[in-house]
Parts: structure tokens; sequence; C-alpha cells
């Protein structure tokens, strides 16, 4: 069994709340945050709202501290001077009372701020998701089939669901962090300052300890959150692959060895699982110890402030409070550093992507296709899907308007390259395709592609119903029209059979109808298109022999006319083809009809012969 590469979260949950991503660092952090900075210039008066308004939430929270600080100090004066029996002496409750009611309207006001934050950044965070996916949609569209040769269909779904979530995951959770966490560090800071510049300094001190610590353990388990992520893939791809061939998995037995396999990878999960997710919850515990002696020192050194008169006791309090503000945002900055990485990461997969070369398109002129007759002339193409290995070499042929052209020849010969080439999917290393005596570069590449109706080997439809599947011919065909295809594909009687006819919903696989039913469906689709050129690839090799004559009835029919090429393995169908192009390593190596080419006895005669002796002993 292969080991694919599943996609898994994005990251775990870490201390304080963050998240420590597995995920790559970006090759050229700098740059993939000036573009996602670029991309959020049309948001910038509300990213300045946010930051306005995270500061202000921010303030109005730091303020708190000191302000009752002072409540603690009168509250303090009023006990001990009743305790010395101070005549008139007591606690001035007024006053405290009229701290309270300004510590609930600050943090009320924080906590509003705090909300409108938090309601616009998601807004934006939303927006940003939406665009990025709507760009990358229109990007899949315009990018040549090329590119996806070299990625699975795997990576660029990551595209549009993972790496676009950790985009606005990010801008959503830590970009206003980052707001908060700054604001709350300064303002701190000055606030502690402000009460006592010697207690400042103690606990400024502690924090490098606390920061080669937590450095130590960011570094340590990093390595084991990558782990976690990659055997998080190899797990699922592990599972999607058993549960995708569960039936043949069980026809051979290979249940053990699914099992055996899959515990060998949930045991190496596990393993990586466990020391990642301890490592990281190792943080809290570090940064509590640290805060502690910090707790310890400022108290004694407050203490001996204290009865020196230099500072009062409610400042004591104040200070702690603030000492644990102040460390909260430095713990979080590892975090969000990690988070950061992987979000430029994520950024950078994203805008490579949007960045790719797309189908260029741009003629001022381009020809008509509504007077197209048929003829197609290959004249001496070269093409090879990599430069440095060309598989089709000078391939020549003229073929007249309504002829039907079969392709046969071995596996690898060219034959469905060939297809791909006629409607511009891949573009020629030399030579040129004429249709109707016009180079296909003079058409778009939109109206050539009209003239094409295609029925493949692998059949794709999609969740919907069988109308609307057939409809994909021509969307704007009507019901009567999608019905008079059916019928011409002899798929009617079948369609009638089902519960709900022409209104039953395939899933999401269509694997509520059979392969050969389903062959049937995208048949009476290209009958539909009504196309000027034909293209038949295997299209009945996946169809018992009774489905294969009603296919070839209407094949007959939906080929009356039409130029039409048919690439086939089973001989028998293209006996009544008008040329016959035999390939073999990218060559056309004989040409000619049936006929013709039993007599020349070559590569032909061989493989039809030997195809006919094995049906004859089946």
């Amino acid at each position: 069994m292969s080991n694919k590469r599943g996609k898994g979260p994005m990251g775990f949950g870490g201390p304080m709340g963050g998240a420590v991503h597995g995920g790559a660092k970006a090759k050229d952090f700098k740059g993939s945050s000036k573009k996602l900075l670029n991309y959020l210039k049309p948001y910038r008066l509300s990213i300045i709202i946010v930051l306005i308004f995270a500061i202000g939430s921010a303030a109005f929270s730091i303020i708190g501290p000191k302000i009752l600080g002072k409540a603690t100090t009168k509250l303090f004066e009023g006990l001990v001077s009743k305790v010395s029996g101070t005549a008139g002496a007591g606690i001035d409750f007024e006053y405290i009372g009229r701290i309270i009611i300004i510590l609930a309207v600050l943090y009320l006001i924080s906590a509003l701020f705090s909300f409108i934050q938090g309601y616009i950044m998601s807004g934006i965070a939303q927006k940003v998701s939406y665009n990025l996916r709507k760009e990358i949609s229109i990007k899949i569209n315009k990018l040549p089939l090329k590119y996806f040769d070299k990625l699975t269909h795997g990576e660029v779904l990551s595209r549009v669901t993972n790496d676009v979530d950790t985009v606005s995951n990010t801008l959503n959770q830590s970009l206003s962090q980052i707001f908060t966490s700054f604001t709350t560090l300064i303002g701190v800071l000055i606030m502690m300052l402000s009460i006592s510049v010697s207690m400042t300094l103690v606990s400024v001190l502690i924090l490098p300890l606390s920061a080669i610590l937590i450095s130590f353990v960011v570094k340590k388990s990093q390595r084991y959150f990558k782990e976690q992520q990659n055997f998080l893939g190899h797990v699922n791809g592990h599972v999607e692959e058993i549960y995708g061939g569960h039936n043949i998995m069980k026809a051979f037995n290979g249940e053990e060895k699914a099992v055996k396999e899959f515990n060998e990878l949930n045991e190496t999960l596990y393993n990586s699982a466990w020391k990642s997710q301890f490592l990281s919850g190792m943080m809290m515990p570090i940064m509590s110890f640290i805060g502690n002696i910090g707790y310890v020192l400022v108290s004694i050194l407050g203490g001996y402030l204290a009865v020196k008169k230099t500072i009062e006791v409610g400042d004591i309090q104040s200070f702690i409070q603030y000492i644990r503000s102040f460390t909260q945002p430095i713990s979080q900055a590892a975090q969000i550093a990690n988070v950061l990485q992987s979000t430029a990461a994520a950024t950078e997969r994203v805008f490579e992507f949007l960045e790719e070369e797309e189908e260029s398109d741009n003629l001022s002129t381009p020809v008509d296709i509504n007077e197209i007759k048929g003829s197609v002339e290959f004249k001496n193409v070269h093409f090879g899907y990599n430069e440095d290995k060309i598989i089709i070499n000078d391939f020549s042929s003229k073929i007249k308007p309504g002829q039907r052209i079969a392709i046969v020849g071995p596996t690898g010969a060219g034959k469905t390259t060939i297809v791909k080439l006629l409607m511009r999917f891949y573009e020629l290393n030399s030579g040129e395709i004429l249709l109707d005596n016009t180079n296909i570069t003079s058409f778009k590449r939109s109206d050539l592609r009209k003239v094409f109706g295609m029925v493949l080997q692998d059949t794709w439809l999609f969740n919907g119903s069988i109308m609307d599947n057939i409809r994909y011919g021509r969307l704007d065909a009507t019901d009567e029209e999608v019905l008079e295809a059916a019928k011409a594909a002899h798929v009617d009687h079948f369609i009638k059979t089902l519960p709900d006819g022409y209104n039953m919903e395939l899933n999401e696989d269509a694997s509520n109808v059979s392969q050969g039913q389903k062959q049937l469906l995208t048949i009476a689709r290209a009958i539909l298109a009504d196309p000027k050129i034909l293209i038949l690839d295997e299209a009945t090799s996946s169809v018992d022999t009774r489905t294969e004559v009603l296919i070839q009835k209407a094949m007959d029919n939906l080929m009356n006319g039409r130029t039409s090429f048919i690439i086939a393995h089973r001989l028998s169908t293209i006996k009544d083809a008008d040329l016959i192009l035999v390939m073999k390593d990218g060559d056309i190596i004989e040409q000619g009809n049936h006929k013709e080419l039993l007599e020349k006895k070559g590569f032909y005669a061989s493989l039809y012969n030997s195809q006919f002796e094995n049906s004859e002993a089946s």
C-alpha cells in the first residue's frame, strides 16, 4: 500500500489557547508576507479601525489594576487606622464604591471594543478567504493541463481548503492577537515603570530565563509536531486507500495486512504526537514556575519599599497583576511566530498557484467557428510532455470532412495524445494542426472546443439529476431535446425503469448506476452537444457486448456526416472506418482502411489476428 499524504488539521492546541503548527516553513517569509499585505490593501481602513479598537480594548484593560490598587490602598489605610484606634477612623466605602463603578465601566468598554474588533476582523478574514477561493477557482480553469501533470488532485485541493483556511484563521485570530499583545506589552511596561523602576527591572531580568527555556521547548517540539502532521497524513492516506478499495481488500483477504499497516502507522503517529503534546504542554508549567519566582522577588522587594514608604500597599497588588499581564503576551510570542511561519508558507503556496502561467489566448481577430466543415490536417507534428522526451514524432495526416478516422496501436503509442493536441490541451513542440485549412492557434480555445464532442473511457458524471448530467452537453437544451438525445443513445428505456426516471439523483461517484449505463449517459450528452467533430476514446471498452451493440447503433447515427476520431483497442469495432491510422512509439507506421491493412500483413494485421484468435479461443 502506498503512503499517501493526507491532509489533517493544520495545527494542534498549545498552551494559552494558541496553536502550534507542524506545517512547512515559507521559503521567502518576507516576500510572502508582503504579498499578503498587498492583498489586504482594500481592507486597510477596516484594519486600522481594528487596530484602534485593539489598542483601546487593551488600554482600558491595562488601567484597571492601577485603579484597583488605589482601592486596595484605601482599604488597607482604613483597616490600619481602625486597628490603631485613631479617632473617627474607618474604611471609606464611598471611595471604594466609586472605584468599583469606574472599573466596571472600564472593563465593559474594553469588552465592547474587543467585540467590535473581533466582528470587523472576522468579516475581513472571511472576505479574504472568499476572494482567494474565487480567484483559485477561476485560475484552475485558466491553467494548462501540463500544470496538473506535476501535481496530485489532493495538492491542488489543499490550496483551496487548508492553505486558504490557514491564512483566514491567522487573520481572524493571530493578527488581532498581535495588535493586542503588543499594545498590552508596551502599556503594562509603562504602568509598571510608573509604579516602581526597581521592581520593573527585577521583573524584566527574569524574562531572558523564561525566553531561553521556551525557545528550547519550541525547538524540540517543532520537530515532533512536523512528524505528527506527516504521519497523520500517512494514516489518513492509508484509511482513504483501504476504504476506497474496500471490496478489493476484502476479496483478496487483505484485512490482516491492512490492520497491521494501520497499527504501524498509528504507533509512529502516537510516539510523535505524545512527545509534541507533552513538550508543548510544558510551556505553561515553565511560565508558571518563572512567574512564581518573579512574584516572590517582587513581593519581597515590594514589601521592603512599602515599609520604607516608597510605594503604597495597593501598588504591590497592582504590580503583581501587571506582571501576569506582562508575561502572557511574551509566552504567546513563540506560538504566534510559529503560526506566522505556517501562514507565510500557506500564503506562499496560494500566491504561487495564482501566479502560475496561464494558457495564452490573446487573439485580436479570432477565426469564427460557425462555418467549420470538419476537415483536419496534421502537418509534421512533434510533441512531448517533457521537451527532452518526444512521444509524437513527425506525425502527418489529412482527413476530409465527414470521414471516420480510427487510431489504433498498443498502450503508450500516443493515440489519446493526438486528440489532446487537436483540442489544444497541450501546445505542439513543432508542426501544425489545421482545421478547415486554418491553424488551430487562430481560434479561441473556448470556440475551438465547441467544435468537438467527446466520449471518454473514463466517464464523468456529477452529483445531480440524470437530466442535468445529459444537459451538460448543451446547457440551454430543452427537456424535449434531452429526451431525444437519450433515445438516440439508447438510454431512454433504462432511465424510465429508474425510481425517479430523469429526475433521479446520481450520487457523488455515480455508483448507483452501472459502468455501461454511465457510458450511455455520456454518449447522450455528446449527442445533445451536436458537435462538428466527434472524439470517441475507448468509448465501448467498459461495457458488455449487448450494450456495445446499442452504443454502436447510436454512434453510427451520431457519426453520420461528422468527422469522427475513434480510439479503440477492440479492432472489431472500427472495421468500417474510412481511414485507420496505426501508431507505434509516436509514429504512424501504417494507414489505410481495414481491408487494405489486412492485405499488407503488417503490424495492424498481427494486432487484429491476435485479438481475433483470442476472442475465438474464449
